[in-house]
């Protein structure tokens, strides 16, 4: 048997099915003996035997050769367990992965018109607080270092003096270039 033939699904199928015929045949074969060592037993008799004890001793040993041919049916089950799960975990996996990336991106293609929406708003904003502030809007106005609004502490203008002269007046503050 070639190993590589057998990682193939083919190959697989192929030794599962070859392996639960024969053991469903084994499994036939041996139910056919049990009928035939308890048939057979029954018929023997041993000396100082009562009434029925053969039968009883016949079932007894044909019951152990029942359980075997029940191991054997067990393992044609197995066998068919053994390429449904190779087929499931290792041929069938690459496909159901790409079945379950296709229907995340398409979810988010679905929900994808909240994010858009969320970036257009972002973005506008962005350039109203630039338009506003006289810069070109360069990424994320919070992360940016945008020129500082000028606070004039109102005290560092010389007082007024008798001949009128007052303190200047809110538009001048703003009217003044950055420095």
């Amino acid at each position: 048997m070639d190993i590589n033939a057998l990682f193939t699904k083919d190959g697989m199928r192929a030794f599962t099915a070859e392996q639960r015929d024969l053991f469903m045949n084994d499994g036939r074969e041996l139910r056919q003996m049990e009928q035939i060592v308890q048939a057979r037993l029954a018929q023997l008799t041993v000396d100082g035997d009562r009434p029925g004890a053969a039968g009883r001793r016949a079932r007894r040993i044909a019951r152990k050769l029942g359980r075997i041919a029940a191991s054997v049916e067990k393992a044609a089950a197995q066998a068919e367990a053994l390429n449904a799960a190779y087929v499931h975990d290792i041929v069938e996996l690459p496909e159901r992965r790409a079945r379950q990336l296709e229907a995340k991106a398409a979810r988010k293609n679905r929900l994808g018109i909240a994010a858009t929406t969320e970036t257009l708003v972002t973005n506008s904003l962005t350039k109203s607080v630039h338009g506003l502030h006289g810069t070109t809007p360069v990424g994320n106005p919070q992360v940016t270092t945008a020129p500082q609004p000028q606070y004039v502490h109102p005290m560092n203008f010389p007082a007024p003096q008798a001949g009128g002269q007052s303190f200047p007046s809110i538009t001048d503050l703003f009217d003044q270039e950055a420095m």
